[in-house]
Formats: C-alpha cells, structure tokens, sequence
C-alpha cells in the first residue's frame, strides 16, 4: 500500500500541529514494516525531516497552507504520486482531491469561536475567510473515509456540528507529550538566572488567542495572594495577540510580576516548567489541551480550567476551576501557591497520568486506520 501524508506543517515551527505531524511520522516508521509512505514537505521543512526508513520517501510539495496553490495545484501532485490513500493531519484537504483520504481534526475553535478579536483582518476579509473555512471543513469531514480526532470531546463537538456524519468513521488517537530535555537542578537554575527569574513564578505555555482567556486569567492574578509574593511568566510567540495582552497587563497594579518571555528552545522551556511553583492553563476551549501534559511530564503541578476536553484529558492529575469565574481563577491560583502538600499529590499524580498517553501508540492506531480504509476496498 502507498499511503500519502500531507507534512507540510512538520516540525516545532508549526506549533502543535507541526508536532503531532513529526510524532506520527517517526512512530509510524518504527511501527509499520510493510506499506511504502510518501511524505510532502514544503522547501522550508523539507531538511528537517532525515528518513530512517527506507520505505518513507520525501516528496518536495511546497505549497502555502490554505493558499490558491494548496487548492489548484497540490491535488494533481498527489495524484501523481500514485497513493492509495492520503492523511491529512489538518481540515485543508484540497476541494479538488477526488481520491481516499483520511483527515484530523483536532478542534473546531474557528467554528466555535468566530471573531475578529482572533484575527489582524479587515472584518470584512475575516468573514470572507471564515465562509472558506466552513466550505473546506465541510468538504473534509463529509469526504473523509474516515477522521480521526484526539480526544472524545472533539469527536462529540464534530458529530453536534455535522449530525449526519457516520459516527463509526470518527476514530479517537489521543495526542502525547513528548520526553523532557534532560536537564540538571543546575542548568535550571542558569537558564532561569539568564531571564533573571528571581521569584516563584507560575507558568503559562501557549499562544494568546482569546480562547486561551489570558485577559481575565491575569485579572484574577491581579487580586490573587499569589501576586504578592510570584511571578506569572507567559512563554509564546512575540505576535500581535501577545503584544494586545501585554499592554493590558500594564493596566494591573500587579503589572511588573507579569512577564512575557518570547519563544524559546526545548531545553529552556523544560527548566521553566521544573522551576514553576505552578503551571496555569485558563482556556475556554481545546481540542486536545496538550501543555498542561507537558507540565505534567516535567513534574510540575497542573490548575486548569474544566472546559472542553481538558477534564477528560488530566483526569485527577489536575486542578480544575471555572474558567468564565474570575473568582474561581484566582482562589485556584492561590490554592496551588500556598497548599505544598497539593502540589506534591498533583506532582505524583502527573507523573503517572501522563504514562496513558503514547505517540508510538497513537500512530499504530493511525496506520490500523490506513489498513481499514484498504480492507473497505475488498
């Protein structure tokens, strides 16, 4: 079987979509000996990804994400590579792809949450794009032989928005976090003497869209305990959404305990997650909620919000708030802060929990999909 795998998004570039692409690609290689996989990569990723099996060959495709090019072109070069099936790890399968397909969809927050608040558009550009978007989600999840979605809650939240899907072709492959750096008590200490961390702080990884409900997340802060005597440290990518937070940040009495550290390497990010007294995840909405596991696999105690996946995702591991109650935010803040023997048991607990998820299993999972969609053929 030639299996096709659209890896444009590959690598840490693309944020979590580039992970789950890279993940799926290395496991499969380790987990599947028989079927031949062409993997497309654009010219900026296309080095970054080295074979380690002689059945996986790369295939240059480099056509921008949601572009005229990915719709008009990317199509006839998929149907020259002669594949049996594609994975698509994202909803931009090309209209004019005809062939089997399998896509991911690891959320529906456009769907949810459309507003011009989560975008630098014209309005009346935004909405032109959100119309695309409903025409080329629809088109993947009604062609799709089968979708698979990382966890039960957006498998649900995609049979509530398209209740004529087929259930039975909407699989579950849940995510993973991946292995820390392996870094001393030393090196964390340096590394967080270098961004002249000298407090405890609490911790937030992520983008700064106003799902992630940072804004009111800051405000609790603000009235918190914990504003006296911690720091609250952001790490994401310097944007325009950041910058908006940032500058309401300023408006806060508790203002320069608030910090926004830009993108970082993986070895500096694994020492502010060892060093959190505290790791923070206010989101309104995920479709997998994969940070607060990454705390978890470095020890950091977890308080997060209990929307959308994430009760299903951290299980007990965690410590769950009402993230629309300001109130709640801030008296769980606290509680993680003062209570040294909750963020032991959250600590050992995480530890564990985070043991259920496996990307090796996950791409097994994946590639008995493939076989599925090959068996339905007979």
């Amino acid at each position: 079987m030639r299996i096709g795998i659209d890896a444009r998004f590959y690598g840490v570039a693309s944020k979590g979509l580039g992970r789950y692409t890279e993940q799926l690609i290395k496991n499969l290689e380790k987990c599947d000996t028989e079927n031949t996989y062409i993997i497309f990569l654009r010219r900026e990723n296309y080095n970054d990804y080295v074979p380690t099996n002689h059945r996986f060959i790369k295939v240059c495709a480099d056509y921008k994400w949601y572009s005229f090019a990915e719709q008009f072109i990317f199509p006839f070069v998929l149907i020259r590579a002669r594949c049996d099936v594609v994975h698509f790890p994202h909803f931009n399968v090309p209209l004019l792809y005809w062939k089997k397909f399998i896509v991911t969809i690891h959320d529906l927050i456009l769907l949810r949450y459309p507003t011009v608040r989560a975008t630098t558009l014209h309005p009346f550009f935004y909405w032109l794009k959100f119309i695309a978007y409903k025409i080329v989600i629809f088109n993947a999840v009604v062609r799709a032989q089968y979708i698979l979605s990382v966890s039960a809650f957006t498998r649900n939240d995609i049979l509530k928005q398209y209740p004529r899907i087929n259930p039975s072709k909407i699989i579950v492959t849940y995510e993973a976090a991946c292995k820390p750096a392996d870094i001393s008590r030393i090196m964390v200490d340096n590394i967080l003497s270098k961004y002249a961390i000298m407090k405890p702080y609490v911790l937030y990884v992520g983008n700064a869209y106003p799902h992630k409900n940072l804004e009111r997340c800051l405000c609790a802060f603000a009235s918190s305990r914990a504003a006296q005597t911690h720091q609250f440290i952001l790490i994401g990518k310097d944007d325009f959404f950041y910058r908006r937070l940032m500058d309401m940040a300023k408006t806060l009495t508790c203002s320069d305990a608030i910090r926004m550290i830009p993108s970082v390497s993986d070895e500096e990010l694994s020492a502010f997650y060892r060093g959190a007294h505290a790791f923070v995840f206010p989101s309104l909405y995920e479709g997998f909620g994969l940070p607060p596991l990454e705390a978890m696999l470095h020890g950091c105690p977890v308080a997060t919000s209990d929307a959308s996946c994430l009760p299903e995702i951290v299980g007990d591991a965690a410590l769950l708030f009402d993230a629309t109650d300001k109130i709640a935010i801030r008296n769980a803040i606290d509680r993680i802060v003062t209570d040294r023997a909750l963020r032991a048991q959250l600590t050992r607990k995480g530890y564990e929990h985070v043991k259920r998820y496996s990307w090796r299993r996950m791409a097994c999972e994946t590639c008995a999909v493939y076989k599925s969609v090959m068996r339905s053929d007979k």
